[in-house]
């Protein structure tokens, strides 16, 4: 039996600390008494040390069930900086030798380890568990439990074959541990692992120096990312992005922008993985572009902001991510770009599932998207989320708190949702109860006879988003309650039915608005929307100019698009002027100077401060299929071949063809021309093109579409924009 005057010493002597952390203390003591303990304890907590001081105090190896092959190395690694032993700490998993393998063993049987770390795969091959039943072992730690759950965000089926082997090796006390847990996961571990009586130590989820904020994600977010970076110099960051291939995208994009970042996901190779992960540590880079396998168990104390290009599929998983800023206590960022397209892309994925699996997935994805939208301080949502309640306000270090939007009296409205939810009988979901509100009639409704409810249509005059803002503020507030067991039905509360009796004011906040609307979509897409109307003007008498001069048709120096982008933009040197859309190297040197000269000049005289996330450098954008194409019309095979090699129709493949020749590549189509037009017709087209001044292919069409068809048309256009525009 061990006293807290010995722990405590046993702190200083082996990791240098004077005092505990939070409830370490009593979760050691608890495991020194042999115990079973489930330990919830958010990022940055102190969770390691929890299994690590016991295991240096107690008689034999303590196992450490961990998922990630990152995380043991980093753990070990720790252990043994603490430790004049090297052997003291240990981890077995697929990267080891079978020379390796057997150091280990060996250390082990000398009583030399006190640590163990496998992943569960490792622990039920038949020769380990064989092994390690000849072993003394002091407890085993399960971290990441929440793996175990299928209501976690990072289920995986092995965690579940964890007892039985236990079993097989030789009962010993267990402590589970997580960063990340609501009430049914804490439950479902507990189950599964069979401690149903462990001792319970909750740490609140409430990191307090972290600031969290979401964006509407539009396409410029690169540029908004590089803006934010270069805004924070000398600062460690990690940037989440769910697909590998965004994931090296964006680390070049950063890259061509003086940014030191380097990209990390799990198709890499194990060496690079570790190089990269010790220059972030070492800081020899400031940014770690990466998908959700990067950070687990990473000990880096001073990230400042954790950036979300995609919106994850679960809140246990933001909130495992954030958690990895400010781990310090001080200041940490987290901000996240949000777009209800994400939603639908990642509900894709979750298709060819079980269909339990869908529902659980399509459930937290609900979750997160409520977080992103709601304009509800985000503390008190997550830590609702966690089943922990937040009393203040305003929290002060939200984008919601700091930029609050009015309150609108909202007790009508809850009265009717509860009215609404009993009279289902409370066996629906928020969406359907929002449909019977509203009064629509679909194929559901209809079926189940709920048009002819009293409820029926009772909201009709109220928008989706407001009644989504009222059920979602309910929940928070007590007054009706949603069992994720039962994939999300509303169930009304004790304090709901109290309302219905006797209601009170109910305040809400309406919701954030993250759809786009059709007049934002079209500014971004171009049409006359220059934010400088002036310079607009200007450049496009410039372009009339240098038109006339070469007997050119305007459109075919700089088409409008790329006008209204440098009226934008302000782009005053060659670099800048190449990444205005639709100008590639070759019309940029062709033409660009002129331009460049004007806009700077109009710059200096107007004194315009152009705008910083403007000079945003990207990464030329060399497409595999682009550069495909055009090696394929230099060795001259015909282009229906190339569309039928390539997968594309043969007008696909003639829009690929224009977007080449548009951005500035020149590309010889006669070879091809000639089998399909006579040389008269070829002049017709090309004539009609250096005579008009529109560059529309309608208007084409019904001047020459008697005599030939659109895609001998388009064929002919794209040879003309080659040669007189490039």
């Amino acid at each position: 039996m061990f006293t807290k005057a010995q722990v405590t010493e046993a702190l200083k002597e082996n990791f240098g600390f004077d005092t505990f952390k939070g409830n370490q203390e009593q979760i050691i003591m608890n495991l020194l008494e042999g115990k079973d303990s489930f330990v919830l304890m958010p990022t940055g907590g102190g969770k390691s040390l929890c299994y690590q001081l016991p295991s240096l105090m107690l008689d034999g190896t303590a196992i450490v069930i961990s998922p990630l092959i990152a995380l043991m190395k980093n753990q070990v690694d720790a252990m043994r900086n603490f430790s004049e032993e090297d052997g003291v700490a240990h981890f077995i998993n697929s990267s080891l030798t079978k020379v390796a393998i057997d150091q280990v063993k060996s250390d082990i049987l000398a009583g030399k380890t006190k640590l163990l770390y496998v992943a569960p795969e490792s622990l039920t091959k038949e020769e380990n568990v064989e092994f390690l039943k000849q072993v003394k072992i002091s407890f085993y730690a399960i971290d990441e439990a929440h793996c175990i759950s299928e209501w976690g965000h990072d289920f995986r089926p092995e965690y579940r074959r964890i007892r039985p082997i236990i079993n097989d090796i030789g009962v010993a006390p267990i402590i589970a541990l997580t960063a990340t847990a609501t009430p049914k996961v804490q439950h479902d571990i507990q189950k599964n692992l069979e401690i149903l009586n462990a001792t319970q130590f909750k740490s609140s989820f409430n990191r307090s120096n972290l600031y969290y904020e979401v964006r509407q994600k539009t396409k410029d977010v690169d540029r908004e990312i590089i803006r934010y970076i270069k805004s924070q110099p000398g600062k460690s960051g990690i940037i989440y992005c769910l697909s590998r291939k965004k994931v090296e995208e964006l680390a070049a994009h950063l890259q061509a922008n003086d940014i030191s970042a380097l990209p990390y996901h799990a198709g890499m190779d194990s060496v690079t993985r570790t190089q990269t992960q010790d220059a972030f540590l070492l800081e020899d880079i400031e940014v770690i572009v990466a998908t959700i396998a990067f950070g687990m168990g990473i000990d880096k104390p001073d990230v400042r902001y954790v950036i979300h290009y995609d919106i994850p599929k679960s809140l246990e998983g933001y909130y495992q991510e954030t958690g990895r800023a400010g781990r310090d206590g001080g200041e940490g960022e987290c901000i996240t770009f949000y777009t209800n397209k994400d939603l639908q892309k990642l509900e894709k994925f979750t298709q060819g599932k079980l269909i339990s699996e869908q529902e659980i997935s399509k459930q937290l994805l609900l979750e997160t998207a409520a977080y992103a939208e709601s304009s509800v301080c985000r503390r008190k949502l997550l830590l609702h989320y966690f089943g922990e309640e937040y009393t203040q306000e305003n929290c002060h270090n939200c984008d919601n708190c700091l930029h609050p939007k009015k309150q609108v009296e909202a007790k009508e409205l809850l009265a009717l949702t509860i009215e609404a939810i009993i009279a289902l009988k409370e066996k629906f979901k928020a969406e359907y109860v929002i449909d019977v509100l509203k009064g629509k009639e679909s194929n559901e409704i209809l079926s189940y006879k709920h048009n002819e409810l009293e409820v029926f249509a009772s909201a009709e005059d109220e928008d989706d988003k407001t009644l989504n803002a009222v059920i979602r503020q309910a929940l928070i507030a007590g007054y009706i309650d949603k069992n994720i067991e039962t994939y999300g039905l509303l169930k009304v509360t004790e304090a709901g039915h109290k309302f219905l009796k006797k209601p009170v004011s109910f305040k809400i906040v309406k919701d954030n608005d993250f759809e786009e609307s059709e007049e934002e979509i079209q500014i971004k897409g171009g049409g006359a929307c220059a934010v400088d109307p002036m310079l607009y003007s200007i450049l496009k008498d410039l372009r009339k100019k240098i038109a006339k001069e070469l007997k050119l048709p305007p459109y075919v120096i700089f088409q409008d698009v790329s006008i209204e982008a440098m009226a934008t933009t302000y782009p005053i040197t060659m670099e800048e002027l190449k990444n205005i859309p639709r100008v590639g190297a070759g019309k940029a040197q062709r033409y660009g100077q002129e331009f460049i000269d004007v806009i700077k000049r109009h710059c200096e005289e107007n004194e315009i401060e152009r705008p910083e996330d403007m000079r945003v450098r990207t990464v030329p954008n060399k497409s595999k299929l682009k550069i495909s194409i055009i090696q394929s019309i230099d060795r001259q095979v015909r282009l229906d071949d190339i569309a039928s090699e390539k997968n594309l129709d043969y007008s696909e493949l003639l829009t690929e063809l224009e977007t080449i020749v548009m951005s500035g590549t020149k590309i010889n189509l006669d070879y091809f021309i000639r089998e399909m037009l006579d040389d008269d017709e070829v002049e017709d087209i090309f004539g009609y093109f250096k005579e008009t001044d529109k560059d529309d292919l309608d208007e084409a069409l019904k001047e020459l579409g008697g005599d030939y068809d659109e895609d001998d048309i388009r064929l002919v256009r794209i040879k003309f924009l080659s040669e007189m525009g490039n």
